[in-house]
């Protein structure tokens, strides 16, 4: 069997190291050896994501070897050696357990090519390392990092010349590289010192985003209470300094969850969607009665936030509603005549109340696909026509976000920021505060105005191989039978490719369906594209709370007998 060809190479070759190999002899069970090396780890349009360990499909000093040679020599074919060696590539990782090796092996391998390399020396915030791609003018960057997955995952984010992470298009041809190193033993792992710099622009990074301050009421601020916890990760720094910096006084932090811990000891998973993940949090605010409490994820792209709204009673509030509020707070702030063409964008499996609220001010609206890198790349597509004074694309970016929680707002990233999210959600907060309101007392001013969303998200695993193939089956099912709902106005199949965009064209095939039911509610399903996953998006449209609730059970209960008919769920 191939798998155990590959398996025996490994534990009897001396270029793979003894820890390695030690690791693979202590393997018991055939199904295990099978699950590490029946494929490669692919790299796909997200990089690599996926469990460490040994193995070829694993996270190890080997697999991101493998990609970084490949990467490099994209860069190399497309570039040429000597731009590559001025201009380089800058490499950041956060505070999981074996980024910083990672990073430092990642380094190694460009070095050892010819490359410039920007190490930070410590870790920081994905979108810092966006940030510092354009700053420091490299041709990609490369951040070691698994954002919210549990302990047992790490990961190879790439991101182009203008910070933005690789779009298909781009990614496809970096793959063709990457799978075309095939002998592990050609990686050159001895790296050459002379073209490593280590760096940390942190200052640098928070000066950027308090551009995009909004709110100068000093007073206010001061008397905003905060309650943040950086889960672990890498968001400490940033945002309490940036806090500081725009004039917030009372901003507690959780201290057990400050130190850079890899096992994230506090957390069962280090994710700032789950109220779990913010259970210090909310109890430190329940002691110093605080207004708001803010959690990041290890890589601070994501935020998520919790409001009170009695003494001791504190409301989560979904990525979609931090949206809305971010959306509704950021262009009711922004003086809209100064932009000829005010743009914001949306991914297709987010709500569509932030794109109401700006439509009725008369801002143009862009959807995407899943995934912030294409919303760093309609940024791009805009700054790109305003470079070459294009009216017709001119287009002024004033707010991106997805629901999953991230957002951004400015330009000095081309990914979504937790560090001038929790900046702005906290002035928001403060501005309403100021005029005796919460966050979640606007929210229901603009459910008054617009509607009632209710979102939900379900999100299915399916572990290795087998797991693989009923996401294949499933989503061959819900493609060619009949739909599961009764209701339904349309179906829309984003893999045929579809013109959400008429002036950029249509979006890139994706393996994403969505059924539009009558009342404009709708159901997306995907399978996850950085873990074993299927994920289904319920963004339900009704006039209250209590009739959007009963609606997403029918939905739900619809799709589940579809699920279990089709793969046994």
């Amino acid at each position: 069997m191939e798998y155990l060809k590959k398996y025996e190479q490994w534990i009897n070759d001396s270029f793979f190291d003894a820890d390695t190999q030690r690791e693979l002899l202590g393997i018991k069970e055939t199904s295990e050896i099978e699950d590490r090396f029946y494929k490669e780890l692919e790299f796909g349009t997200g990089g690599l994501r996926g469990l460490m360990g040994a193995g070829t499909n694993r996270i190890n000093k080997y697999t991101i070897g493998k990609a970084t040679k490949g990467l490099g020599n994209y860069l190399i074919n497309t570039f040429g050696i000597s731009e590559c060696n001025e201009r380089g590539v800058t490499i950041g990782y956060d505070t999981r357990n074996n980024s910083k090796t990672y990073g430092e092996i990642v380094a190694g391998v460009f070095s050892a090519m010819g490359f410039k390399v920007y190490l930070y020396s410590e870790p920081r915030p994905t979108p810092q390392v966006s940030f510092s791609v354009k700053r420091n003018n490299c041709l990609a960057g490369i951040v070691i990092t698994a954002s919210h997955n549990p302990k047992q995952y790490n990961g190879y984010k790439v991101y182009d010349e203008f910070g933005c992470q690789l779009v298909p298009e781009v990614a496809n041809e970096v793959i063709k590289y990457v799978n075309e190193v095939v002998d592990y033993r050609t990686i050159k792992f001895d790296s050459n010192e002379n073209n490593i710099v280590t760096f940390d622009d942190t200052k640098e990074f928070v000066n950027a985003v308090l551009k995009q301050s909004r709110f100068s009421e000093n007073n206010s601020k001061e008397d905003l209470s905060i309650v943040y916890t950086p889960l672990h990760g890498t968001g400490y720094i940033p945002i309490t300094v940036g806090l500081e910096q725009d004039g917030f006084k009372k901003v507690s932090v959780v201290q057990k969850q400050t130190d850079e811990n890899g096992d994230f000891p506090t957390v069962s998973s280090p994710n700032p969607e789950d109220r779990a993940a913010l259970t210090l949090g909310i109890d430190l605010a329940k002691s110093v009665d605080a207004d708001i409490v803010l959690g990041t994820d290890p890589d601070c792209d994501r935020v998520g936030v919790a409001i009170r709204v009695e003494s001791d009673k504190y409301q989560l509030l979904s990525g979609n509603q931090i949206g809305a509020l971010l959306m509704d707070y950021i262009l009711s702030t922004t003086n809209l005549e100064d932009y000829v063409n005010p743009a914001v964008i949306k991914t297709i499996v987010t709500s569509d109340l932030g794109a109401e609220i700006a439509k009725k001010k008369g801002v143009n609206v862009f959807s995407t696909l899943t995934g912030f890198k294409f919303i760093g790349e309609k940024i791009t597509q805009f700054e790109t026509a305003k470079t070459n004074k294009n009216p017709n694309y001119d287009f002024d970016f004033l707010f991106g976000y997805e629901e999953s929680y991230g957002y951004l707002t400015g330009s000095h990233s081309r990914d979504k920021d937790a560090v001038v999210s929790c900046i702005l959600i906290c002035e928001m907060a403060a501005f309403y505060k100021n005029i005796g309101i919460s966050l979640v007392e606007r929210l229901k001013e603009i459910y008054s105005e617009f509607g009632y969303y209710l979102d939900f998200l379900d999100s299915i695993t399916f572990e290795g191989k087998e797991g693989s193939e009923q996401i294949d089956k499933l989503m061959y099912t819900l493609r060619n039978e009949p739909s599961p709902f009764k209701d339904i106005e349309r179906k829309i199949d984003y893999l045929v490719g579809v013109e959400e965009d008429i002036l950029f064209g249509a979006l890139p095939s994706s393996n994403v369906l969505k059924f539009v039911l009558e009342d404009e509610s709708w159901i997306a399903i995907r399978p996850s594209g950085t873990e074993p996953k299927i994920k289904v998006y319920y963004s339900i449209k009704s006039s209250d709370k209590n009739s959007a609730v009963v609606k997403l059970e029918s939905v739900r209960q619809c799709l589940m007998k579809k699920l279990e008919k089709s793969v046994g769920l």
